[in-house]
C-alpha cells in the first residue's frame, strides 16, 4: 500500500559535486506536483538539531527556479556532518543520531531524499536501519565509486574540467621542455584520471588500481626524449601508489587526513632520475566546482525525479541508479556495500594502451 505523504524532506551531505542544485529542483518540481510540501535540510543532517538556525527552509518553484545551471548547493553541505559522530566542545564523537531522528518527526515529514556520496548514503541507511526514517538515497560523487550505479552526478563535469586543464598544461610543457605532473581526486578509484588522461592525451596516467613502476614511468619519459619529444604529460590520481608503496596523507586541523601530495612524490623522483625540469600542480577542488555540463545535468534531473516516484510508492531504503541506460533502484545495503574500482580489464584501460600511454606497470 502506497504510504500517505505530505511532506517531503531533500538533503545534501558531503562533498560538492556539480549538479545538486538540479537534483534538488527536481525533487521539488516532482514532489509540488503530487501536492506535497517540500522543505530543505540545510548542511547535511546538522539542520535538523534543535540548535541549527534556520535548518529547515520551504522550497518551492521560485525557490529552485534558475538553479540547474548552478555549481554547489543552495542547501549548503558538510563532510564532517556525521550525526553519529558529532564532536562535542571538547572535540570527543558524540552520538547525536536518535536528536535528529526524533526532530524529523516532529517536523512532520514522511520522507527525505538524501543526496550523496558512500559516507552520507551510509548513515542515511543507518538512520533507515536503525530508526525506520523513510529514506531515498541519491548517489553524488565526482569520483564515480559506487558500485551500485553505472555513473553518479558530477563526475562528468569533473572529467570535463580535468581535461581542460590537461589541455592547458601541454603548450606550456613543451615551450619549457618540462615534465608537468599534474594530481587529480578519485580518492581509491582511478575514473576521473584514466578518463582525463586520456582525453588529453596525457603520456602517463598512474591511477590506484595499477600500483606503478616509478622506472616505468621514467622509461617512458627518456624515450620520448629521445625521439625528439622534450615535455611530457603525467597524470597521477590522488589514490595511486607505488609498487611495495603507500598512500600518500595530507593532515589538516584536528588531526584528519587525507589523500594528496603523491603528484609532488612522482614529479621529485622523475627529476631526480631523468634530470628533466619537472612541475606539479594539483588539480583540487576546481574539479568540484562550475557549471555542471548537460550529462550531468540530465542525470541529476533523472535522480531526482526518480526517488520522488520512489517515495510515492513507499519504496524506502532505496537508491537511484543508473543501469543500461535506464533509472532502477537497489537498496542502500546495495549501494555502500564497497567502491567501485576500474575494472583491470575495461575497454578504456586497453585502449590507453594501444594508445602508448604508459600506467606505470
Amino acid at each position: 500500500m502506497k504510504p500517505t505523504i505530505r511532506r517531503i524532506a531533500v538533503n545534501t551531505g558531503g562533498g560538492d559535486a556539480p549538479g545538486l542544485n538540479a537534483v534538488i529542483r527536481a525533487v521539488v518540481l516532482s514532489g509540488l506536483r503530487r501536492g506535497w510540501q517540500v522543505v530543505g535540510i540545510r548542511k547535511g543532517y546538522l539542520g535538523l538539531l534543535d540548535e541549527a538556525e534556520d535548518g529547515l527552509i520551504a522550497l518551492d518553484e521560485s525557490t529552485v527556479r534558475g538553479i540547474t545551471h548552478l555549481g554547489g548547493t543552495i542547501l549548503g553541505t558538510s563532510n564532517r556532518g556525521n550525526p553519529f559522530e558529532l564532536p562535542d566542545d571538547e572535540g570527543r564523537p558524540v552520538d547525536r543520531g536518535p536528536q535528529v531522528a526524533e526532530s524529523f518527526h516532529r517536523h512532520g515529514l514522511d520522507a527525505l531524499v538524501a543526496i550523496g556520496g558512500d559516507g552520507s548514503l551510509t548513515i542515511a541507511n543507518r538512520f533507515y536501519r536503525e530508526f525506520g526514517l523513510p529514506v531515498i538515497g541519491v548517489p553524488k560523487t565526482i569520483d564515480n565509486d559506487l558500485e551500485a550505479t553505472e555513473a553518479t552526478f558530477g563526475f562528468d563535469t569533473a572529467v570535463a574540467t580535468a581535461t581542460d586543464a590537461i589541455d592547458k598544461l601541454h603548450p606550456t610543457a613543451q615551450s619549457h621542455e618540462r615534465v608537468m605532473v599534474v594530481e587529480l581526486m578519485g580518492r581509491y578509484a582511478g575514473w576521473i584520471a584514466l578518463h582525463a588522461g586520456v582525453a588529453g592525451t596525457a603520456d602517463v596516467v598512474l591511477i590506484p588500481e595499477i600500483p606503478f613502476d616509478l622506472e616505468s614511468v621514467c622509461d617512458k619519459i627518456r624515450r620520448r626524449e629521445a625521439n625528439g619529444q622534450h615535455f611530457s604529460i603525467v597524470v597521477v590520481a590522488e589514490g595511486a601508489v607505488p609498487e611495495g608503496g603507500e598512500h600518500v596523507f595530507q593532515t589538516y586541523g584536528h588531526g584528519q587526513k587525507r589523500l594528496g601530495g603523491m603528484a609532488e612524490k612522482v614529479a621529485e623522483e622523475i627529476r631526480r632520475r631523468t634530470g628533466k625540469e619537472t612541475r606539479h600542480l594539483v588539480l583540487g577542488h576546481l574539479q568540484r566546482g562550475g557549471q555542471p555540463t548537460a550529462r550531468d545535468r540530465l542525470l541529476s534531473l533523472r535522480f531526482g525525479a526518480a526517488a520522488v516516484r520512489l517515495a510515492e510508492a513507499g519504496e524506502f531504503g532505496k537508491m537511484v541508479a543508473l543501469s543500461a541506460g535506464g533509472i532502477r533502484a537497489v537498496s542502500l545495503d546495495e549501494a555502500t556495500r564497497r567502491v567501485r574500482t576500474v575494472p583491470l580489464d575495461s575497454d578504456l584501460l586497453q585502449t590507453a594502451r594501444d594508445l602508448g600511454t604508459c600506467l606505470g606497470d
